[in-house]
């Protein structure tokens, strides 16, 4: 039994911007530099965090090593790294 295809009369290609589906993480490592008021303050400056956010994202961020500030497009992603880097936060 042959197999029936549809009629297929024209072929659309949808050119879609692969970057704004990639979903990333912005993660920021502890160090020894960088004061918790300093790192709350970029995080409310560059992730748009409240106080409280900021806080508790510094807190996890100096418990446990590291801890993803932020998640998102990875277009949305990119200059707020870019900011922290400025900053001197990694």
């Amino acid at each position: 039994m042959p197999l029936l295809l549809p009629d297929i009369q024209e072929l659309e290609i949808v050119e879609e911007d692969i970057d704004e589906q990639v979903h990333a993480k912005l993660i920021v490592w502890n160090d020894d530099i960088n004061s918790f008021d300093w790192v709350i303050e970029s995080l409310m400056t560059v992730c748009d965090h409240t106080h409280e956010q900021a806080a508790q994202c510094a807190w996890i961020i100096h418990t446990k090593g590291k801890y993803a500030v932020k998640s998102g497009p990875l277009s949305e992603m990119r200059p707020m790294r870019e900011a922290l880097v400025d900053r001197g936060i990694g």
